[in-house]
């Protein structure tokens, strides 16, 4: 009499606990590459809350709703907008909230979707009851006022950050001097380098040609004047910002405080590579089991 047996062999078993763990490596290892690259996008840079308060249930609070409501969902259409709510002829001047935001320029809208929706959820909890707010991420800034400051040129310096100095490294200085330089020059996002120094700028979207020329020659010329020899420095002026760096020279000899937000950062991504350090390790318990 025949009997049934088990046709599936153990190196069936095998080959597919090795293909599985092959499967989860590689979606670790790209979920890794992906959540380092938006976790940097939310790096807190700087914030600003105004001393003016408003108060709860009123037409100002649920204007400054609509307008967060509007940028979060705006961003993953557009890396730019700017809004007005309640700003009528027939309203009150005490309920108009104006706003806006920005992401980087070499942001996906995705990204810059992701990045406005996590400014908006911080900037609530940083400035409650804020008639006005500004929050700085490294991918996206979002602003909101009582007041109309669209289309204004400010040139307030408002964070900078300087690395330690490299000395009298000549030829780094021609370089860092030639790449800003460039920059100065840009009317929107820029990105310039030379050798290994590399430098970006940007303007906020509601500046003309030409107000943004002014307020990328202020901050060119303040990441000398602020940060001096410093191998690496990062000037956010109201309105617009400018950073260079050379490759391996940014360290944490910096006047910021928000090296705690990279370790944070660092230490998510740690996390998620450990996790995938674990799942290997069980599939080999698993194999060895099986042997």
């Amino acid at each position: 009499m025949w009997r049934k047996r088990n046709l599936q062999h153990p190196y069936f078993h095998k080959a597919t606990i090795i293909s599985l763990a092959l499967n989860l490596s590689t979606l670790f290892l790209l979920f890794s590459s992906l959540y380092a690259h938006q976790v940097k996008a939310f790096i807190f840079i700087y914030g600003g809350c105004s001393q003016e308060k408003y108060q709860p249930n009123t037409p100002f609070e649920t204007n400054l709703k609509s307008l967060l409501s509007s940028i979060a969902t705006s961003g993953s259409q557009s890396t730019f907008n700017s809004f007005a709510i309640g700003n009528s002829t027939s309203a009150s001047p005490d309920v108009s909230v104006y706003g806006l935001y920005q992401c980087r320029g070499d942001l996906k809208t995705t990204e810059c979707g992701s990045c406005t929706q996590n400014a908006v959820s911080q900037i609530t909890l940083l400035c409650p009851n804020c008639r006005g707010a500004s929050l700085q991420l490294d991918g996206c800034f979002v602003r909101y006022e009582s007041f109309d400051f669209l289309g204004k040129l400010e040139t307030n310096l408002m964070h900078k950050k300087c690395s330690g100095s490299v000395g009298g490294d000549v030829e780094f200085f021609k370089r860092r001097d030639d790449v800003i330089a460039d920059l100065e020059t840009a009317t929107g996002f820029r990105v310039s380098s030379l050798g290994l120094v590399e430098g970006v700028v940007q303007c906020l979207g509601d500046l003309s040609s030409a107000d943004c020329s002014s307020c990328l020659s202020e901050a060119v010329s303040k990441l000398k004047n602020v940060c001096g020899s410093a191998a690496a420095a990062d000037v956010y002026l109201a309105k617009c910002y400018s950073k260079y760096w050379a490759s391996g020279y940014y360290d944490s000899s910096s006047d910021s405080s928000n090296d705690d937000q990279v370790g944070k950062s660092v230490a998510i991504i740690v996390g998620v590579l450990a996790g995938l350090a674990i799942v290997v390790v069980l599939l080999s318990f698993l194999l060895k089991a099986m042997e």
